[in-house]
């Protein structure tokens, strides 16, 4: 697999770097959804353009990487790959007018709606190294209607694995736990870890949202092994609290 980026993901997916010689992974461009400019969007387009264009000339599969945040997902119900879906931000506009661009290209791919990646290496601005870092500083903010779809990076890693083995082509596919997971609940097991105890702010505002993986589960049954489910995110964040304060990665 060919890997573009030298980020977070990128990082995780080197393992794979010696297989699926049929498939360009494009693990670059914007991943601050609330702090990019019309700048990054415009660079993340045309590196993508580029990457399409080489795709399709060669025949390889593009592995593009989408989201399953609030900002394409509402939370009325857990929202599905085959909805009609409308952009709840410029992120999510950014990202679902790429998806279209690349189905509609005609070229051979894997278009995957990511939740929320959490591993070691995290880019400091994402959601986990702020609220440890918050934490560590006795002071927290937290939005009342914030929820998370939290998803161990390596398991990520493996569904990609898997999909490109069993020959998965021309699927839109959300790559998540299934569970929206209130922010303070994140904080509160974070704090119980960390032996900590910070003052709280709480503010009305925030988004909320659902994802489906009744596909997921279809597609690689062995996704049932992962543990999904409403302690998952627990999982997940002892995880990374292991492997970023020293005490190694734990098994996924």
């Amino acid at each position: 697999m060919e890997i573009i980026g030298r980020g977070f993901l990128a990082g995780h997916l080197a393992p794979l770097a010696h297989e699926h010689a049929d498939a360009v992974a494009l693990a670059a461009g914007v991943s601050w959804a609330s702090g990019t400019s019309a700048a990054d969007f415009a660079r993340e387009r045309r590196l993508f353009r580029r990457v399409l264009d080489r795709c399709r000339a060669s025949g390889r599969t593009l592995v593009f990487f989408s989201t399953a945040s609030a900002g394409v997902y509402g939370a009325d119900r857990p929202g599905r790959e085959d909805d009609a879906v409308t952009a709840r931000s410029a992120y999510g506009e950014h990202k679902l007018g790429m998806e279209r661009e690349l189905l509609d290209s005609g070229t051979d791919c894997l278009v995957l709606r990511l939740g929320h990646l959490v591993g070691p290496g995290q880019p400091a601005h994402q959601l986990l190294p702020t609220l440890v870092e918050s934490l560590g500083a006795g002071r927290i903010a937290i939005q009342r209607r914030a929820t998370r779809d939290v998803i161990d990076v390596r398991h990520v890693v493996t569904v990609i694995d898997l999909l490109l083995r069993r020959g998965v082509r021309q699927e839109t596919l959300n790559v998540a736990s299934g569970t929206a997971v209130p922010v303070e609940r994140i904080v509160d097991h974070l704090e119980f870890r960390l032996g900590l105890s910070a003052a709280r702010r709480y503010e009305d505002t925030g988004t909320s949202h659902l994802v489906s993986v009744d596909k997921l589960h279809a597609l690689l049954p062995e996704v049932g092994g992962f543990g999904f489910g409403p302690d998952y995110y627990r999982t997940v964040l002892d995880g990374y609290l292991s492997a970023t304060r020293g005490g190694g990665e734990s098994a996924p």
